[in-house]
Protein backbone atom coordinates (compact mmCIF):
# COMPACT_ATOMS: atom_id res chain seq x y z
CA UNK A 1 0.00 0.00 0.00
CA UNK A 2 1.51 3.13 -1.09
CA UNK A 3 2.13 6.18 1.31
CA UNK A 4 -0.77 9.01 1.19
CA UNK A 5 0.88 12.23 0.10
CA UNK A 6 0.03 15.27 2.25
CA UNK A 7 -2.74 17.76 0.72
CA UNK A 8 -0.95 21.10 0.35
CA UNK A 9 -2.54 23.91 2.45
CA UNK A 10 -4.07 26.21 0.67
CA UNK A 11 -3.51 29.00 3.74
CA UNK A 12 0.04 29.92 3.97
CA UNK A 13 1.80 30.28 6.76
CA UNK A 14 0.82 32.99 9.29
CA UNK A 15 3.57 35.91 8.38
CA UNK A 16 5.06 34.08 5.56
CA UNK A 17 6.10 35.77 2.09
CA UNK A 18 2.78 34.56 0.54
CA UNK A 19 0.55 35.30 3.57
CA UNK A 20 1.47 39.00 3.79
CA UNK A 21 0.98 39.81 -0.05
CA UNK A 22 -2.23 37.61 -0.19
CA UNK A 23 -3.66 39.89 3.09
CA UNK A 24 -1.59 43.34 3.14
CA UNK A 25 -4.86 44.70 2.04
CA UNK A 26 -6.31 43.89 5.42
CA UNK A 27 -3.18 44.23 7.36
CA UNK A 28 -2.98 47.77 6.00
CA UNK A 29 -6.81 48.66 7.20
CA UNK A 30 -6.15 47.36 10.77
CA UNK A 31 -2.96 50.06 11.18
CA UNK A 32 -5.08 52.17 9.70
CA UNK A 33 -7.67 51.32 11.91
CA UNK A 34 -5.50 51.70 14.80
CA UNK A 35 -5.02 55.63 14.22
CA UNK A 36 -8.83 55.98 13.43
CA UNK A 37 -9.67 54.68 16.64
CA UNK A 38 -7.19 56.79 18.60
CA UNK A 39 -9.16 59.66 17.81
CA UNK A 40 -12.22 58.07 20.41
CA UNK A 41 -9.37 58.37 23.30
CA UNK A 42 -8.55 61.49 25.16
CA UNK A 43 -4.91 59.87 25.61
CA UNK A 44 -4.14 59.32 22.40
CA UNK A 45 -6.45 61.55 19.94
CA UNK A 46 -3.48 64.43 20.18
CA UNK A 47 -1.07 62.03 18.45
CA UNK A 48 -3.75 60.34 16.19
CA UNK A 49 -4.37 63.61 15.01
CA UNK A 50 -1.18 64.33 13.45
CA UNK A 51 -1.46 61.74 11.29
CA UNK A 52 -4.76 61.88 10.01
CA UNK A 53 -5.33 65.46 9.91
CA UNK A 54 -3.72 68.50 7.77
CA UNK A 55 -1.25 70.13 10.33
CA UNK A 56 0.09 73.42 10.86
CA UNK A 57 -2.95 75.71 10.26
CA UNK A 58 -2.53 79.59 10.30
CA UNK A 59 -5.84 81.84 10.50
CA UNK A 60 -5.89 85.06 8.76
CA UNK A 61 -8.45 87.62 9.31
CA UNK A 62 -9.74 89.36 6.16
CA UNK A 63 -12.19 91.63 8.43
CA UNK A 64 -13.75 91.25 11.50
CA UNK A 65 -16.48 88.89 10.05
CA UNK A 66 -14.56 86.60 7.90
CA UNK A 67 -11.64 84.57 8.44
CA UNK A 68 -9.17 82.02 6.25
CA UNK A 69 -7.26 79.20 7.54
CA UNK A 70 -4.23 78.77 5.24
CA UNK A 71 -1.17 75.93 5.71
CA UNK A 72 2.55 76.10 5.91
CA UNK A 73 4.24 72.74 5.71
CA UNK A 74 6.61 71.28 8.69
CA UNK A 75 8.23 67.99 9.70
CA UNK A 76 4.58 67.10 11.08
CA UNK A 77 3.25 66.29 7.79
CA UNK A 78 5.45 63.06 7.34
CA UNK A 79 3.09 61.53 10.00
CA UNK A 80 0.32 62.84 7.83
CA UNK A 81 2.05 61.12 4.48
CA UNK A 82 2.69 58.21 6.08
CA UNK A 83 -1.23 57.67 7.11
CA UNK A 84 -2.24 58.63 3.52
CA UNK A 85 0.46 56.33 2.33
CA UNK A 86 -1.67 53.45 4.04
CA UNK A 87 -4.88 54.58 2.59
CA UNK A 88 -3.35 54.40 -0.89
CA UNK A 89 -2.42 50.96 -0.11
CA UNK A 90 -5.79 49.93 0.54
CA UNK A 91 -7.73 52.20 -2.78
CA UNK A 92 -4.99 50.30 -4.40
CA UNK A 93 -6.18 46.79 -3.39
CA UNK A 94 -9.81 47.63 -4.05
CA UNK A 95 -9.06 48.95 -8.06
CA UNK A 96 -7.19 46.14 -8.01
CA UNK A 97 -9.81 43.31 -6.59
CA UNK A 98 -13.08 44.82 -8.06
CA UNK A 99 -12.08 46.68 -11.19
CA UNK A 100 -9.09 45.39 -12.88
CA UNK A 101 -8.89 41.55 -11.80
CA UNK A 102 -12.79 40.93 -13.40
CA UNK A 103 -11.64 42.55 -16.56
CA UNK A 104 -8.44 40.58 -16.75
CA UNK A 105 -10.69 37.50 -16.15
CA UNK A 106 -12.96 38.16 -18.92
CA UNK A 107 -10.30 39.07 -21.07
CA UNK A 108 -8.04 36.23 -20.51
CA UNK A 109 -4.74 38.56 -21.35
CA UNK A 110 -1.23 36.75 -21.23
CA UNK A 111 1.41 37.32 -17.98
CA UNK A 112 2.88 40.20 -19.50
CA UNK A 113 0.00 41.74 -21.21
CA UNK A 114 -2.06 41.40 -17.57
CA UNK A 115 0.80 42.88 -15.48
CA UNK A 116 0.97 46.13 -17.81
CA UNK A 117 -2.86 46.59 -17.98
CA UNK A 118 -2.67 46.28 -14.69
CA UNK A 119 -0.77 49.47 -14.20
CA UNK A 120 -2.31 51.19 -16.84
CA UNK A 121 -5.18 51.03 -15.05
CA UNK A 122 -4.05 52.13 -11.37
CA UNK A 123 -2.07 54.88 -13.37
CA UNK A 124 -5.40 56.04 -15.24
CA UNK A 125 -7.34 56.10 -12.29
CA UNK A 126 -4.96 57.98 -10.08
CA UNK A 127 -4.16 60.52 -12.79
CA UNK A 128 -7.86 61.13 -13.71
CA UNK A 129 -8.46 61.49 -10.34
CA UNK A 130 -5.60 64.01 -9.54
CA UNK A 131 -6.03 66.02 -12.94
CA UNK A 132 -9.64 66.71 -11.41
CA UNK A 133 -8.51 67.59 -8.60
CA UNK A 134 -5.87 69.69 -9.24
CA UNK A 135 -7.44 71.39 -11.95
CA UNK A 136 -10.45 72.30 -9.55
CA UNK A 137 -7.99 73.75 -7.24
CA UNK A 138 -6.45 76.10 -10.36
CA UNK A 139 -9.88 77.21 -11.38
CA UNK A 140 -10.95 78.34 -7.56
CA UNK A 141 -7.69 79.93 -6.97
CA UNK A 142 -7.42 81.87 -10.71
CA UNK A 143 -3.82 80.54 -11.32
CA UNK A 144 -4.28 79.63 -14.47
CA UNK A 145 -6.12 83.73 -15.68
CA UNK A 146 -3.68 84.75 -13.62
CA UNK A 147 -0.47 83.51 -14.75
CA UNK A 148 1.93 86.29 -12.30
CA UNK A 149 0.56 84.75 -9.56
CA UNK A 150 2.78 81.75 -9.96
CA UNK A 151 5.77 83.41 -9.10
CA UNK A 152 4.47 87.16 -7.87
CA UNK A 153 4.67 87.42 -3.48
CA UNK A 154 7.05 84.44 -3.57
CA UNK A 155 8.23 82.78 -1.00
CA UNK A 156 4.58 81.35 -1.15
CA UNK A 157 4.35 79.56 2.38
CA UNK A 158 0.85 79.78 3.26
CA UNK A 159 -1.55 77.43 1.27
CA UNK A 160 -5.24 76.75 1.36
CA UNK A 161 -6.32 73.96 2.68
CA UNK A 162 -6.91 71.63 -0.65
CA UNK A 163 -3.56 72.65 -1.69
CA UNK A 164 -2.08 71.17 0.98
CA UNK A 165 -4.11 67.93 1.47
CA UNK A 166 -3.09 67.59 -2.11
CA UNK A 167 0.53 67.56 -1.89
CA UNK A 168 0.07 65.23 1.25
CA UNK A 169 -1.84 62.52 -1.03
CA UNK A 170 0.30 62.92 -4.33
CA UNK A 171 3.62 62.36 -1.60
CA UNK A 172 1.45 59.48 0.05
CA UNK A 173 0.22 57.82 -3.27
CA UNK A 174 3.82 57.76 -4.48
CA UNK A 175 5.27 56.51 -1.54
CA UNK A 176 3.11 53.82 -1.56
CA UNK A 177 4.14 52.53 -4.78
CA UNK A 178 7.43 51.36 -3.54
CA UNK A 179 5.70 48.83 -1.02
CA UNK A 180 3.75 47.80 -3.95
CA UNK A 181 6.72 46.92 -5.60
CA UNK A 182 7.02 43.78 -3.48
CA UNK A 183 2.86 43.14 -3.03
CA UNK A 184 2.90 42.85 -6.48
CA UNK A 185 5.69 40.28 -7.14
CA UNK A 186 6.87 42.59 -9.32
CA UNK A 187 9.49 41.14 -11.82
CA UNK A 188 12.95 41.93 -11.04
CA UNK A 189 13.71 43.53 -14.57
CA UNK A 190 10.82 45.59 -13.97
CA UNK A 191 12.04 46.94 -10.85
CA UNK A 192 14.72 49.36 -11.50
CA UNK A 193 12.32 50.95 -14.34
CA UNK A 194 9.46 51.29 -11.93
CA UNK A 195 12.63 53.09 -8.75
CA UNK A 196 12.93 55.26 -11.81
CA UNK A 197 9.99 57.25 -12.19
CA UNK A 198 8.82 56.98 -8.73
CA UNK A 199 12.22 58.38 -7.28
CA UNK A 200 11.14 61.67 -10.31
CA UNK A 201 7.97 61.67 -9.22
CA UNK A 202 8.95 62.01 -5.36
CA UNK A 203 12.02 64.81 -6.08
CA UNK A 204 9.94 66.94 -8.17
CA UNK A 205 6.76 66.94 -5.61
CA UNK A 206 8.67 67.29 -2.64
CA UNK A 207 11.18 69.76 -4.05
CA UNK A 208 7.87 71.96 -5.13
CA UNK A 209 6.37 71.43 -1.75
CA UNK A 210 9.38 72.41 0.39
CA UNK A 211 10.59 75.40 -1.44
CA UNK A 212 7.59 76.74 -1.67
CA UNK A 213 7.17 76.71 -5.55
CA UNK A 214 3.80 74.96 -5.11
CA UNK A 215 1.66 76.87 -7.26
CA UNK A 216 4.30 75.89 -9.81
CA UNK A 217 4.32 72.50 -9.31
CA UNK A 218 0.44 72.33 -9.27
CA UNK A 219 0.36 73.58 -12.72
CA UNK A 220 2.95 71.22 -13.74
CA UNK A 221 1.58 68.02 -12.07
CA UNK A 222 -1.99 68.84 -13.76
CA UNK A 223 -1.05 69.17 -17.19
CA UNK A 224 1.72 66.14 -16.62
CA UNK A 225 -0.96 63.93 -15.27
CA UNK A 226 -3.57 64.83 -18.05
CA UNK A 227 -1.39 63.38 -20.64
CA UNK A 228 -0.27 60.48 -18.78
CA UNK A 229 -3.93 59.91 -18.74
CA UNK A 230 -4.23 59.89 -22.29
CA UNK A 231 -1.41 57.46 -22.41
CA UNK A 232 -2.45 55.12 -19.75
CA UNK A 233 -6.07 54.89 -21.35
CA UNK A 234 -4.60 54.35 -24.92
CA UNK A 235 -2.70 51.03 -23.96
CA UNK A 236 -6.18 50.10 -21.93
CA UNK A 237 -7.91 50.42 -25.25
CA UNK A 238 -4.93 49.11 -27.30
CA UNK A 239 -4.87 45.62 -25.13
CA UNK A 240 -9.00 45.62 -25.66
CA UNK A 241 -7.89 45.37 -29.48
CA UNK A 242 -4.87 45.89 -31.19
CA UNK A 243 -6.31 47.72 -33.81
CA UNK A 244 -7.32 50.40 -32.35
CA UNK A 245 -4.11 52.57 -32.05
CA UNK A 246 -5.44 56.48 -32.58
CA UNK A 247 -4.81 57.12 -29.00
CA UNK A 248 -1.23 56.63 -29.00
CA UNK A 249 -0.81 59.35 -32.20
CA UNK A 250 -3.17 62.11 -30.06
CA UNK A 251 -1.12 61.14 -26.95
CA UNK A 252 2.35 61.81 -29.09
CA UNK A 253 1.24 65.15 -30.25
CA UNK A 254 -0.17 66.39 -26.63
CA UNK A 255 3.60 64.45 -25.45
CA UNK A 256 5.46 67.08 -27.08
CA UNK A 257 3.43 69.92 -26.61
CA UNK A 258 3.48 69.49 -23.07
CA UNK A 259 7.10 68.80 -22.65
CA UNK A 260 7.30 72.53 -24.71
CA UNK A 261 4.58 74.05 -21.84
CA UNK A 262 6.46 72.79 -19.09
CA UNK A 263 9.49 73.91 -19.95
CA UNK A 264 8.46 77.65 -21.10
CA UNK A 265 6.42 77.89 -17.61
CA UNK A 266 9.52 76.94 -15.60
CA UNK A 267 11.95 78.78 -17.26
CA UNK A 268 9.51 81.85 -17.50
CA UNK A 269 8.43 81.62 -13.64
CA UNK A 270 11.92 80.33 -12.24
CA UNK A 271 14.33 82.08 -14.64
CA UNK A 272 12.68 85.32 -15.62
CA UNK A 273 10.25 85.65 -12.36
CA UNK A 274 11.70 84.79 -9.27
CA UNK A 275 15.00 86.25 -11.05
CA UNK A 276 13.26 89.70 -10.93
CA UNK A 277 11.66 89.54 -7.99
CA UNK A 278 11.91 91.86 -4.97
CA UNK A 279 12.38 89.30 -2.53
CA UNK A 280 15.87 87.92 -3.13
CA UNK A 281 18.17 85.97 -0.78
CA UNK A 282 18.25 82.81 1.36
CA UNK A 283 16.12 82.52 4.55
CA UNK A 284 15.17 79.40 5.83
CA UNK A 285 13.12 80.68 8.78
CA UNK A 286 11.02 82.57 5.82
CA UNK A 287 11.07 80.19 3.39
CA UNK A 288 12.78 82.22 0.90
CA UNK A 289 15.29 80.21 -1.41
CA UNK A 290 15.16 82.60 -4.05
CA UNK A 291 19.11 82.32 -4.76
CA UNK A 292 20.96 82.16 -8.01
CA UNK A 293 22.33 78.65 -7.32
CA UNK A 294 18.59 77.19 -6.24
CA UNK A 295 17.45 78.86 -9.35
CA UNK A 296 19.91 76.70 -11.91
CA UNK A 297 19.20 73.48 -9.47
CA UNK A 298 15.78 73.70 -10.16
CA UNK A 299 16.02 74.37 -13.92
CA UNK A 300 18.92 72.06 -14.15
CA UNK A 301 16.37 69.56 -12.44
CA UNK A 302 13.16 69.82 -14.75
CA UNK A 303 15.19 70.42 -18.08
CA UNK A 304 17.21 66.74 -17.60
CA UNK A 305 13.96 65.38 -16.36
CA UNK A 306 12.14 66.56 -19.80
CA UNK A 307 15.30 65.06 -21.32
CA UNK A 308 15.19 61.99 -20.18
CA UNK A 309 11.46 61.41 -20.80
CA UNK A 310 11.80 62.95 -24.73
CA UNK A 311 14.55 60.09 -25.46
CA UNK A 312 11.91 57.45 -23.65
CA UNK A 313 9.30 59.11 -25.80
CA UNK A 314 11.38 58.75 -29.00
CA UNK A 315 12.70 55.15 -28.07
CA UNK A 316 9.16 54.27 -27.36
CA UNK A 317 7.88 55.46 -31.91
CA UNK A 318 11.06 53.87 -32.82
CA UNK A 319 9.91 50.65 -31.56
CA UNK A 320 6.50 51.06 -32.33
CA UNK A 321 7.58 52.21 -35.93
CA UNK A 322 9.75 49.19 -36.33
CA UNK A 323 7.09 46.30 -35.18
CA UNK A 324 5.13 48.20 -37.74
CA UNK A 325 6.90 47.71 -40.67
CA UNK A 326 7.80 44.09 -39.41
CA UNK A 327 4.30 43.38 -39.05
CA UNK A 328 3.34 44.61 -43.07
CA UNK A 329 6.54 42.95 -43.80
CA UNK A 330 5.34 39.78 -42.90
CA UNK A 331 1.60 40.31 -43.65
CA UNK A 332 3.05 40.61 -47.47
CA UNK A 333 5.11 37.89 -47.18
CA UNK A 334 2.61 34.91 -47.52
CA UNK A 335 0.56 36.77 -50.28
CA UNK A 336 3.85 37.21 -52.55
CA UNK A 337 4.22 33.32 -51.75
CA UNK A 338 0.91 33.04 -52.86
CA UNK A 339 0.82 34.70 -56.05
CA UNK A 340 3.82 33.21 -56.93
CA UNK A 341 2.83 29.48 -56.58
CA UNK A 342 -0.43 30.31 -58.43
CA UNK A 343 1.80 31.33 -61.34
CA UNK A 344 3.90 28.90 -60.95
CA UNK A 345 1.25 26.23 -61.67
CA UNK A 346 -0.14 28.03 -64.33
CA UNK A 347 3.30 28.09 -66.30
CA UNK A 348 3.60 24.15 -65.18
CA UNK A 349 6.10 24.39 -62.58
CA UNK A 350 6.43 21.93 -60.17
CA UNK A 351 3.84 19.34 -61.52
CA UNK A 352 2.42 19.02 -64.61
CA UNK A 353 0.53 21.70 -66.65
CA UNK A 354 -3.11 21.47 -65.82
CA UNK A 355 -3.42 22.25 -70.10
CA UNK A 356 -0.79 19.87 -70.68
CA UNK A 357 -3.06 17.27 -72.82
CA UNK A 358 -3.75 20.50 -75.35
CA UNK A 359 0.21 20.93 -75.88
CA UNK A 360 1.01 20.74 -79.91
CA UNK A 361 3.80 17.63 -78.61
CA UNK A 362 0.80 15.86 -76.81
CA UNK A 363 -1.53 16.36 -80.01
CA UNK A 364 1.28 14.79 -81.72
CA UNK A 365 1.24 11.66 -79.74
CA UNK A 366 -2.28 11.85 -79.94
CA UNK A 367 -2.49 11.74 -83.75
CA UNK A 368 0.21 8.76 -84.30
Amino acid sequence: MGIRKKTASKNPPVLSHEFVIQNHADIVSCVAMVFLLGLMFEITSKFAVIFITVQYNVTISTNEETAVNHFHHGIKDLATIFFYMLVAIIMHAIIQEYVLDKLNRKKHFSKTKHSKFNESGQLSAFYLFSFCWGTSILLSENFLSNPVSLWEGYPHTLMPFQMKFYYICQLGYWLHALPELYFQKTKKEDIPRQLVYIFLYLVHIAGAYVLNLNRLGLVLLVLHYFVEFLFHVSRLVYFSNENRQMGFTVWAVLFVVGRLLTLSLSVLTVGFGLATSESQGFNWAAGNFNILFVRITVLAAICLTQAFMMWKFINFQLRRWREHSQAQTLKKKPVSTKSKSKKDKANGVNGVNSHGADSPKARKEKSS
